[in-house]
C-alpha cells in the first residue's frame, strides 16, 4: 500500500473512532464478552439449518475482515481463531443507532455479536444480528485483502499481523502447541516425571556448544544460559527420580540459518536402568505416534519430498553409513594425517584443525552422509572423541553407545547410554578442558559437582534430546525454523 494512501486511511480510521465515541459507543470500554459459540461450533451445530432463523440466540466474537453494504442491510465476515462465520446486519432488526455504528465499523475491528442462525439463498450459514458491540477499534489499516501479508521481514517483525492475516500461520502454531501437548501426555502416561531445571547456570554443560554469558549483580558472578539440561537431569536420576523429562528452551551462541536458531526448544528425557537401544525404541514410538496424532499419516509431505515414517526405522552404524554413501572404509584411517588426507580428497572442509581421527570422521559424516539421510534413520555408534558424556561401546571402546536420528538430512534426536563411571567422566572432562585451553570454544568445561553426583552412583541410564522446532517444521511443512518460532530474533530495522 502506498505510504500516502496508508496515511489517509489511518486518518479515516481515527475519524471513525471519534464518530463512534460521539455517538456514545466507546470501543475500549468493554472489559469482557461472553461467547456461546466459536465459528467452527456454529458450522457444526447448525449444519442442518435452513432459511428459517433459529429460535435460540447465540453470541460470537472476532474480527471484521470484510464488510458489504446493500441499501439497508449488509454482510460482514467475522474471523476468530478457528475460522470464519458470516454475519448479517439489517437496519430494521438492530435500529438506527446500531445501523449507523455498523456503517462506521472498519476492517480489523473486534466485535461481539448476538443473533439467530439461518442459511442464505447461496447456502452459507449466517448469523442474523440482533445486537452487537465494538470491543476494540483498529487504527492501522490491514494489508490489502487479496495479496495479504507476504513480506517475510514484516511477517517476522510483526508476527501478530502475520497471525491475523494468514490462516495457515495460525494453524501452524496451533499444530505446534498440540504436538508438544501430545508429547507431554505421552511421556506422562509412560511414567516420566516432568522437571524444571535451571536456565541460568554457573557452569554450562551437557553439549559441545558456545554459550551466552550474563552476570548476576547480587551474587556478582557470571552465569550462562543453558546449552542443555542434561547434567541436571542426570542429577535427578542419581536422586532416584528414575525417569524425568523437560520441554524448554536451550541457548547456543551460534549462527542462524534455515535449521539453526540460537534460542530453541528441546525435549530431553533420562530413564534409569535403560541403554541406548531402549531409548531408540522409545524415540521411534514417540515421534511416530506424534506424527500420526498431528499429521495423520506415515507419508508426510515436506516441500517436494514425501518422508516415509513407516516403522521400523533403520539402525546403521556411522562407519557403515560413511562406507555406503562415500565409499570410505573408516577402519583404514590409522593416523590423524591419513584421516585428514582422505577427508580432503573427498572435498570435506574444516578438517585442518581437527585434533583426532574421531573428529575427522564426524566431519566426513556431517558433510558427505547426513544430507543423504531422508527417511527416518538412526545412526549409531559414534567416535568417543565427540561424545564426552556417553558410555563406551560394548566390544568397541573407541566408539560410544550413541545414536542420532536423521530425517530430511537433518538431525532430530541425540541420545546415549550415559557414562556413569565418575573416574572416566573426570578424565574426559580434563581432555575437554585441554582442548578448551588450546582454543576450542565449544569444548565441555569440567563440572566437578557433576562428577561428585556420579560418585554417589548413577544407575545405568539412557538419555535423549529431541529438537522440537525442527519436528514442528516437518509436521507443518515449514521451510524455515523461523516459521515455527513465534517471535524470531531479527537484525535491527534501520529503515
Amino acid at each position: 500500500m502506498p505510504e500516502e494512501q496508508e496515511s489517509d486511511l489511518r486518518k479515516q480510521l481515527r475519524k471513525n473512532l471519534e464518530d463512534m465515541k460521539s455517538r456514545g459507543f466507546d470501543p475500549y470500554k468493554t472489559y469482557r464478552y461472553d461467547r456461546t459459540h466459536s465459528s467452527t461450533e456454529v458450522a457444526s451445530q447448525y449444519s442442518d439449518i435452513g432459511s428459517d432463523r433459529s429460535e435460540d440466540l447465540i453470541s460470537v466474537a472476532g474480527r471484521i475482515m470484510a464488510k458489504r453494504i446493500h441499501g439497508k442491510a449488509g454482510f460482514a465476515d467475522l474471523v476468530d481463531r478457528e475460522g470464519k462465520v458470516q454475519i448479517y446486519f439489517r437496519r430494521d432488526d438492530i435500529g438506527d443507532d446500531l445501523w449507523d455504528l455498523f456503517q462506521t465499523m472498519d476492517r480489523g475491528d473486534v466485535v461481539g455479536v448476538n443473533g439467530n442462525v439461518f442459511r442464505t439463498k447461496t447456502g452459507e450459514i449466517t448469523i442474523a444480528v440482533t445486537g452487537f458491540q465494538v470491543l476494540s477499534k483498529a487504527l492501522i489499516p490491514l494489508p490489502e485483502k487479496f495479496h495479504g501479508l507476504q513480506d517475510v521481514q514484516m511477517r517476522y517483525r510483526q508476527r501478530y499481523l502475520d497471525l491475523l492475516m494468514n490462516e495457515d500461520v495460525r494453524t501452524r502454531f496451533i499444530k505446534r502447541s498440540r504436538m508438544i501437548a501430545h508429547m507431554r501426555a505421552w511421556l506422562n502416561e509412560k511414567g516420566f516425571i516432568e522437571v524444571e531445571t535451571p536456565i541460568l547456570q554457573p557452569l554450562y554443560g551437557g553439549a559441545l556448544a558456545r554459550p551466552f554469558v550474563t552476570h548476576h549483580n547480587f551474587l556478582d558472578i557470571d552465569l550462562y544460559l543453558r546449552i542443555a539440561p542434561e547434567l541436571y537431569h542426570k542429577r535427578c536420576i542419581v536422586g532416584n527420580l528414575e525417569g524425568v523429562y523437560e520441554i524448554g528452551k536451550n541457548f547456543r551462541n551460534e549462527d542462524i540459518d534455515a535449521q539453526h536458531y540460537p534460542e530453541y526448544t528441546s525435549m530431553e528425557l533420562y530413564k534409569a536402568y535403560s541403554d541406548y537401544n531402549d531409548i531408540m525404541d522409545l524415540t521411534e514410538s514417540l515421534i511416530h505416534d506424534t506424527a500420526m496424532q498431528i499429521v495423520g499419516t506415515e507419508k508426510i509431505v515436506y516441500g517436494d519430498r514425501i518422508l516415509d515414517f513407516t516403522r521400523p526405522w533403520p539402525r546403521i552404524t556411522m562407519d557403515e553409513a560413511i562406507k555406503k554413501h562415500s565409499g570410505l572404509d573408516v577402519s583404514t584411517l590409522d593416523t590423524l594425517e591419513s584421516a585428514k588426507d582422505a577427508a580432503r580428497e573427498m572435498g570435506v572442509r574444516e578438517v585442518d584443525d581437527c585434533s583426532d581421527i574421531g573428529k575427522v570422521v564426524s566431519e566426513i559424516f556431517d558433510q558427505k552422509v547426513q544430507p543423504c539421510l531422508i527417511d527416518p534413520v538412526f545412526i549409531i555408534d559414534h567416535p568417543i572423541e565427540v561424545s564426552p558424556l556417553a558410555k563406551r561401546k560394548r566390544g568397541a571402546p573407541h566408539l560410544v553407545e550413541r545414536f542420532e536420528l536423521f530425517i530430511n538430512g537433518w538431525e532430530f534426536a541425540n541420545a546415549f547410554s550415559e557414562l556413569n563411571d565418575p573416574v572416566e567422566q573426570e578424565q574426559r572432562f580434563k581432555e575437554q578442558d585441554r582442548l578448551k585451553q588450546e582454543g576450542d570454544d565449544e569444548a565441555h568445561p569440567i563440572d566437578l559437582d557433576y562428577v561428585r553426583a556420579l560418585e554417589y552412583g548413577l544407575p545405568p541410564t539412557g538419555g535423549l534430546g529431541i529438537g522440537i522446532d525442527r519436528l514442528a517444521m516437518i509436521f507443518t511443512n515449514a521451510p524455515s525454523i523461523k516459521e515455527v518460532i513465534l517471535f524470531p530474533h531479527m537484525r535491527p530495522d534501520i529503515a
